[in-house]
């Protein structure tokens, strides 16, 4: 596979040539099907610099996100949202471990949307989601999400043509309204390959700590990808606004996705110019009874 090259006991340490926001962040014009799966926008080293870089930055992911957790305890409402949306095998849950993961779990919420229930069926699509929206001071993470509802319901045809279009504008009038309300939304799709997918496919299959992870249906849906991938161009031409952009994560190399979505969080956390919050106490006299304690 892809991930396994890019060895070698000693590697000089590279870092990003150029800021990958802008490579990744979907434009006016943006074409899904000109984008290249093996390739590594801004990030001009191997897989040992990659994984070099990724430990770099954890500890750095995780300092922004304690001083984003101590901001809430002041009042601060600011939060951040991280939507994964990507075809089966292409490392969600491998960017849930791998970067997130470097991070309190204390300051993290996590949902995985999976079919909705009968209750869930009663509301508004956007219900669900509503539930687990990250409180002030939390990085939420949507492991797929409210994007499911215009993906799978419009390439399998279970709504009709009329509500998908009317969810596609309802998405971004929630999205809006998330962001005035202090949500920092970094909405990634990450982009594999059909053949590279055959091949994560079959290596489930081939072990056996791996069958738990292989669903039939995931053969099923990949039988329709061509209708995934127009269905995905349609939502970034419909729901990739200025608030709330898409971001189009190469993903063959799974090293290199795990690494471009911890830079957008990077680059999100940095852009609040978080600061610790003062005291609501007189420091000097608790640290003179602390002695006399």
């Amino acid at each position: 596979m892809r991930d396994d090259p890019g060895g070698g006991a000693v590697s000089r340490r590279k870092a990003w040539n150029a800021d990958p926001e802008p490579l990744l962040r979907v434009e006016e014009g943006f074409r899904l099907d000109r984008v290249d799966p093996d390739g590594t926008p801004g990030f001009p080293g191997r897989k040992i610099d990659g994984l070099e870089a990724l430990a770099a930055g954890a500890s750095r992911l995780s300092a922004l996100q304690e001083r984003l957790w101590a901001a809430s305890t002041a009042g601060d409402q600011r939060r951040v949202l991280l939507v994964l949306q990507a075809m089966d095998t292409a490392g969600k849950g491998g960017i849930v471990s791998h970067v997130v993961g470097a991070v309190d779990p204390n300051g993290v919420h996590y949902a995985g949307f999976k079919a909705p229930t009968a209750e869930e069926r009663e509301h508004d699509f956007l219900w669900r989601v509503e539930q687990q929206l990250p409180g002030a001071g939390q990085l939420g993470v949507f492991d797929r999400s409210h994007y499911e509802d215009v993906l799978i319901q419009k390439v399998r045809a279970v709504a009709p043509p009329e509500e998908i279009e009317r969810r596609y504008g309802a998405i971004v009038d929630f999205e809006d309204r998330l962001a005035e309300a202090g949500t920092s939304i970094v909405k990634v799709m990450l982009h594999i390959s059909k053949d590279e997918q055959r091949e994560r496919l079959g290596e489930r299959l081939d072990r056996p700590d791996k069958h738990w992870k292989f669903n039939p249906g995931d053969i099923d849906e990949r039988l329709l990808w061509d209708d995934y991938q127009a269905a995905y161009q349609t939502v970034f031409d419909r729901t990739s606004t200025s608030r709330a952009p898409w971001y189009v994560v190469p993903a063959n190399r799974k090293w290199y996705a795990r690494l471009a979505v911890q830079q957008l969080l990077l680059r999100t956390l940095e852009d609040m110019r978080l600061t610790w919050p003062a005291a609501d106490f007189d420091v000097a006299e608790q640290r003179q009874r602390l002695a006399e304690s």
